[in-house]
């Protein structure tokens, strides 16, 4: 997953590899100098093999005693060198790291965009937002701060030990004998922390979702006088997020002293036993102070190492649960085109839950151009048999036919492409009200705009706004009433102009009048389209072709309103008692 992710900024990130590598070659170069400086040019050791050669091209030793800014000057050139080419490693890592970030958000958002709605229902709105949030800035982290250095850390154990062996075979002994000390404890607490930060970033995601929710049903909390209740149960949430974190850095803390207990003790233990070396003459001051200096080199990439692998286990767990949405297998929509012919149901069962059915052997069809009526009880599986209608579950039991092709051989792309699905739920956008209605297509002018608002009875509506089509309806279309926000939803989807129009109870916050006038409406400027109304409301379904009624998952009755009224059933006793119910409890029955 990671080699998909750095498609785009490898040689960004190899370039800065590779000034990494040059800054480690460089930096092991002065304690040589100064190592020779201390022998031959303060001291009268005789320079040999490379230092020879070195001191020849400045002068010779004698030269460079007498001018001892030389030596300076070197030093400092081989230090300016350095910081060039460290400003490239923070350049290019830095640019590389941008476009990782870059790639992954769209990368995910798009891999998102494509899931199955089933994969949406079973995933918290909160957790996938820390997931693309905090999980990819934690492998981002990981990749430009810690992978990227791996290279640039081994070259440097690898040098910094040669040269050690080099100048004294026992102390470098000593120096080498707490690495895989060092390297031991840190795969424990590899092993050890993993856990723990998968729960933090789990529970995290729970806080968010915690969060987004009273965000979202803000005025619900508001209209019931929960917020002392929402702010106890976020307090909750936060303390105990709060207190694995504490658990955690606790952890870190007894983890990071010892190392550095461990790493000042290897120090202390070179520095007394090299000034012994240095006294009976196994080694040069000269290559002493060198070698400390290459010990501190090699103390610092060794911790930084085992940093390295520490911070595995939080990349590790959020590349984890990243690479849970990216596995997870996207929709295939196939490619978009015509559709028309009768809509037809055959003995189709489904289950949200095994073992708990939704829908049981339904049977039905619906006639190009006609009208088609469900109206059923809350959980008789209306909705359900829509959801099917438009592909966004799988039939599994059962056929859907659409114009004879059964419905699991025509992309996805073609059935959403065909059919204007107006939501139960009427979600708008933070925008203006025209972004709204637009949404639904492609080069859609304002002209179609205005003819969908006047067909879906809510033109006046804008009108009377002062910024009118330009009007801001805020985050979830708050703005709005809720039978504004259902008739922008229903110009939106009228604005496509489709050969079939599914309203799944998207008249229920509009009075009967309106309700009315907007089917009246799409009969006349959808005359032909094939129509299927969800309701509980009689008086929206009593006009259609066609009438079934719902409950427990099956049809239970179907028929024409006469037909289903001279039954004296379900409908019967529906209509009996809405029909007698005033208006005044009707409009109570609503909310209004």
């Amino acid at each position: 997953m990671l080699a998909f992710f750095l498609k785009g900024c490898r040689l960004l990130f190899l370039i800065s590899i590779l000034c990494g590598i040059a800054v480690t070659f460089l930096s092991v170069v002065i304690p040589q100098v100064i190592s020779f400086t201390i022998d031959s040019i303060i001291g009268n050791e005789e320079p040999e093999g490379v230092f020879e050669v070195f001191s020849s091209l400045l002068g010779g030793v004698e030269n460079l005693k007498a001018n001892f800014w030389i030596i300076a000057a070197v030093i400092a050139v081989i230090a300016l060198v350095t910081a060039v080419f460290q400003y490239c490693v923070t350049y290019f890592n830095t640019r590389a790291n941008q476009s990782l970030m870059r790639g992954m958000r769209n990368n995910l958002f798009s891999h998102i965009q494509r899931l199955p709605l089933g994969w949406h229902v079973s995933h918290q709105t909160g957790d996938i937002i820390q997931r693309c949030t905090s999980d990819a800035d934690a492998i981002s982290n990981f990749i430009s701060n810690q992978l990227t250095s791996l290279f640039r850390i081994v070259i440097m154990v690898v040098l910094s030990l040669t040269l050690m062996f080099m100048m004294n075979v026992k102390l470098a002994l000593i120096a080498a004998a707490f690495i895989p000390l060092l390297m031991a404890y840190s795969l424990f607490f590899y092993a050890r922390a993993g856990k723990s930060f998968r729960k933090c970033d789990e529970e995290e995601g729970v806080l968010s979702t915690i969060a987004q929710e009273n965000l979202t049903g803000v005025r619900v909390v508001r209209a019931f006088g929960r917020e002392r209740y929402e702010r106890d149960k976020f307090e909750k949430q936060n303390v105990y997020y709060t207190g694995l974190w504490v658990h955690i850095e606790k952890f870190l803390a007894m983890y990071w002293t010892t190392n550095d207990f461990l790493a000042a003790l290897q120090g202390m233990l070179l520095i007394v036993v090299g000034t012994l070396f240095c006294l009976d003459g196994s080694i040069t001051a000269g290559n002493l102070v060198a070698f400390i200096s290459y010990n501190t080199m090699l103390m610092g990439p060794v911790r930084q190492l085992g940093r390295i692998i520490s911070n595995m286990s939080r990349a590790g767990v959020s590349i984890a649960r990243i690479g849970e949405i990216m596995n997870a297998d996207e929709e295939v929509y196939g490619e978009k085109g015509g559709l028309s012919g009768d809509i037809e149901f055959r003995n189709v069962n489904f289950y949200y839950e095994e073992g708990k059915p939704v829908l049981k052997n339904v049977s039905f069809k619906v006639p190009q151009g006609t009208t088609l009526g469900v109206i059923g009880g809350t959980g008789s599986g209306k909705s359900t048999l829509m959801y099917l209608l438009d592909r966004l579950y799988p039939v599994e039991d059962g056929s859907i036919f659409i114009g004879g092709r059964d419905i699991n051989t025509i992309p996805p792309a073609t059935v959403r492409q065909n059919i204007g699905f107006v939501l139960q739920e009427g979600y708008l956008y933070s925008g203006t009200i025209t972004e709204n209605i637009s949404a639904a297509g492609e080069d859609i002018n304002s002209e179609e705009v205005v003819n969908a608002a006047a067909t879906a009875c809510v033109d006046e509506n804008i009108r009377a706004f002062s910024s009118g089509y330009d009007t801001i309806v805020g985050e979830r279309g708050v703005t709005l009433s809720g039978g504004q926000k259902q008739r922008v939803s229903i110009a939106r989807t009228l604005v496509r102009k489709t050969p079939y129009f599914i309203f799944d109870d998207s008249l229920s916050a509009v009075d009967s009048d309106t309700d009315a006038a907007i089917r009246a409406r799409l009969s006349e400027a959808f005359r032909g389209a094939t129509v299927i109304l969800i309701s509980h409301r009689i008086t929206t379904v009593m006009n259609a072709d066609n009438i079934i009624v719902m409950e427990g998952g099956e049809i239970v009755e179907q028929g024409t309103s006469s037909q289903l009224i001279e039954k004296g059933g379900i409908y019967r006793r529906i209509y009996d008692m809405q029909m007698s119910m005033p208006e005044e409890l009707e409009k109570e029955e609503r909310g209004e």
